[in-house]
Order: C-alpha cells, then structure tokens, then sequence
C-alpha cells in the first residue's frame, strides 16, 4: 500500500470532526457541484481549500483533544518539577518528546485512516463525505478506549440528552470533552506515582539537615544530586516513556 506524507495523513485524519456540510456547502456563486454515475458529489477545488485552511487552524486545538499529547505533556512537566530541575529540559525539549510519542503511539490509528480513508480518497474510490466517516471510526474507537463510562455519563447528563444504550453512539460533541476531562484524571494519577520516591528523598533530606542543625542549607539544593542520581540510575526516562506508551495499549 502506497503511503502519504505523515502531515497528509494527520490533516486528512483531524478533518473528520469538521461537519461534512462544510465540505458541501457552496457558499461561492462560482462553486459548482457535479454528480458522479455512482450518486456521489464532487465538490470544486475551491472550497476544499478552503475548508482545509479552516482546519488547520483548529489542528493545535485537534492536536491537543484527540491524541495521546495531553496525558504525555503533563506526565512530563510534572515528572520536571518531580526532580526539581527547574527548566531542564527545557519547554521546547518536552513539547518535541511529546509530539513525537504522540505520533508513535497513535501510527496505528493513522495508519488505520490512511488505508481506509486517505488512500481511497486519493485513487477516487470514495467521496469526501465518505472518506471522513472512514476518518473518523479509528479516532473514535482510540478515544472511546481511553475514556471513563462515567466521564460520559456526566457529560450526557449536562447536555441534557437521553441516556446512550452503546458507546459508539456517543457524539463527537459529547466524547472530546469526556475524552479531554479522563485524560487529565489519568496523568495527575501517574504524576502522583511519580512523585511518590522523589518526595521521600527530599523528607530523608531535610530531617538530615534539621538532625545536623543546618537550618539555613534549603533540602532542595542538596537533594537534587541525588534525585538526579537515582533517576538516572534506575533509567528513569525509558522507564516513563516505556510507561506512557503502554498506559495506552492495556
């Protein structure tokens, strides 16, 4: 099988949540719709362009509420402040670390969209109504996965809609929140872990002190060596990583 670019394949996957009416929508005097033999409608240049500018500018939003990015993000700048290490790494070093465990986590879900929507689109074999239903199935299930029952069901609740008997018939509307609101109780719950053996370093560390009657010394610059020791021999990196992206495949 062929395979797109990987910008291609995101931008084709994230598309699938924007409202197909926005996709057949011609709002141009000069945009023409054509039936094909098949019943389908092909839609001018024109206005796919514009609508995949539109989206683009959502796809920082669309980044941050249907991949794995949120939990690993926050699982890292807490697991920062865990060491006491203060910018290092540096913003920029854990935003590049998450994207691209982002992306290594989620390939099966994009390649999922590339054989059952990117690549059908492109040899003509489906329209673009259909191909972002197809997109949107793998995402769907992804998120559906990582969710809890009763984060949908609160959302359900607010939204005042009747109870849903399957979860895959929970909207878009309704999942990306509940998606967004489990994910964030799921990384402060490893952040917690995570803390857990640095924090008994730096009681261990300051009762020294206080023992030593060095009042004036702060714990923290003395316990940094060692947390930094410990983590390092212990492999702590992989270890997190390996954990992450685990957490998401269990």
């Amino acid at each position: 099988m062929a395979r797109t670019p990987m910008f291609m394949v995101i931008v084709a996957s994230f598309a699938a949540v924007m409202p197909t009416e926005v996709w057949a929508a011609a709002g141009i005097d000069a945009v023409t719709v054509t039936t094909n033999a098949k019943g389908g409608e092909t839609y001018t240049v024109t206005i796919q362009i514009l609508a995949i500018m539109t989206m683009l500018t959502l796809l920082p939003a669309l980044l941050l509420t249907m991949t794995s990015f949120t939990r690993i993000m926050i699982v890292l700048g807490l697991l920062r402040q865990a060491l006491g290490a203060q910018q290092a790494p540096s913003n920029q070093v854990l935003l590049g670390l998450s994207l691209f465990l982002t992306i290594f986590i989620m390939m099966p879900v994009l390649d999922k969209v590339n054989e059952t929507a990117v690549q059908p689109y492109l040899e003509e074999k489906i329209d673009v109504t259909t191909a972002l239903q197809n997109a949107s199935e793998p995402f769907k299930q992804f998120m559906l996965k990582q969710t809890r029952e009763s984060d949908i069901e609160m959302f359900v609740r607010i939204s005042g809609k009747e109870h849903i008997d399957k979860p895959e018939d929970v909207p878009f509307s309704l999942l990306l929140p509940a998606y967004v609101t489990s994910e964030l109780k799921t990384a402060f719950q490893i952040g917690f872990l995570i803390f857990l053996p640095f924090l008994v370093i730096d009681l261990v560390v300051a009762t020294v002190l206080m023992s030593m009657g060095m009042m004036m010394l702060s714990p923290m610059i003395v316990s940094l060596p060692f947390k930094l020791m410990l983590f390092v021999l212990a492999d702590g990196w992989s270890l997190v990583l390996e954990m992450l992206a685990a957490s998401f495949y269990v």
